[in-house]
């Protein structure tokens, strides 16, 4: 098992753990990720949290469809709070997960009920005892480097092994700042693991099928969150107008980008990016 020293949580995580536990409580699932719609909403229709629900457990399936018969062994590098994990145990996989958040820790071993071994450290800083037939990376390869994907899959997985990819991704290059940029740019994270002698078995772009997902979060966040703050500030402004003045200047001054950047997620997202499943097999030449 890799080093279990307690890792330090830098001021970010911390804001992002505040958010996952906002979420959690608002969905209620066991899943992080947007999902996958496999009847798409007619536009008239009013998307649900319960829908959400159905589209995770459907994406987990979906996921399940990409992985090779003859796999047994499974590291969830990224992996949330365990609903991938323990989606892939109840169907007889051996999982561990992998991430550097003790807050996901916490979760994923009482969501997996303790029958995964969990790892907390970076991807990157992963001291492997044995190989695996399968590593995952559900929406976690946009916090890695291309390259050290490439390079610690490879050290780590079996001659012939496979990695199982699915994430937003850029297919346009050009894009280059705001809320998604961070993603990597499909022909660039494709260059990186072919160099690394990874082969592209299966691909399969769900662009359309978590697009509903993105809609929900940018409705719910206008139709509550916006009032919410709307509603807050006009509280302070009655009871002390200089705070009020204060906290409009800090939004203006911090915040009012990010929320008009958010309510245009869904066209962001359709004209400068994708979301890719990809099946990519190691070579089978043993590195011993």
């Amino acid at each position: 098992m890799s080093n279990s020293k307690s890792i330090s949580v830098s001021k970010v995580t911390r804001y992002q753990n505040a958010a996952l536990n906002y979420y959690l409580g608002l969905t209620e699932s066991p899943y992080l990720h947007y999902g996958y719609w496999e009847s798409l909403p007619v536009p008239a229709v009013e998307l649900t949290i319960g829908q959400l629900r159905v589209a995770q457990e459907a994406y987990t399936a979906k996921l399940l469809d990409f992985i090779p018969q003859n796999i047994k062994t499974v590291l969830d590098v990224g992996c949330g709070i365990g609903g991938n994990a323990a989606y892939l145990l109840d169907r007889g996989f051996t999982v561990e997960g992998l991430a550097p958040d003790p807050f996901q820790k916490e979760r994923f071993l009482k969501y997996t009920g303790d029958r995964a071994i969990f790892h907390l450290t970076k991807f990157e800083n992963f001291k492997a005892t044995h190989s695996y037939d399968l590593i995952l990376l559900s929406e976690s390869s946009q916090y890695m480097a291309a390259v050290d994907i490439a390079s610690c899959a490879a050290g780590i997985l079996n001659p012939g092994g496979y990695l199982l990819i699915a994430d937003m991704m850029r297919s346009d290059a050009n894009y280059t700042e705001g809320m998604f940029s961070n993603c990597h740019v499909v022909a660039e994270l494709r260059a990186a693991l072919s160099q690394a002698g990874f082969t592209l078995v299966k691909t399969e772009d769900i662009s359309a099928h978590i697009v509903p997902t993105i809609d929900l979060y940018v409705d719910s966040f206008r139709r509550f969150g916006l009032n919410t703050m709307i509603y807050v500030g006009d509280l302070i402004a009655i009871a002390v107008l200089p705070v009020y003045k204060l906290l409009r200047w800090i939004f203006r001054r911090w915040f009012k980008k990010l929320v008009v950047e958010g309510l245009a997620a869904s066209q962001l997202f359709e004209k400068h990016l994708c979301y890719e499943i990809e099946l990519w097999q190691l070579s089978k030449v043993d590195k011993s």
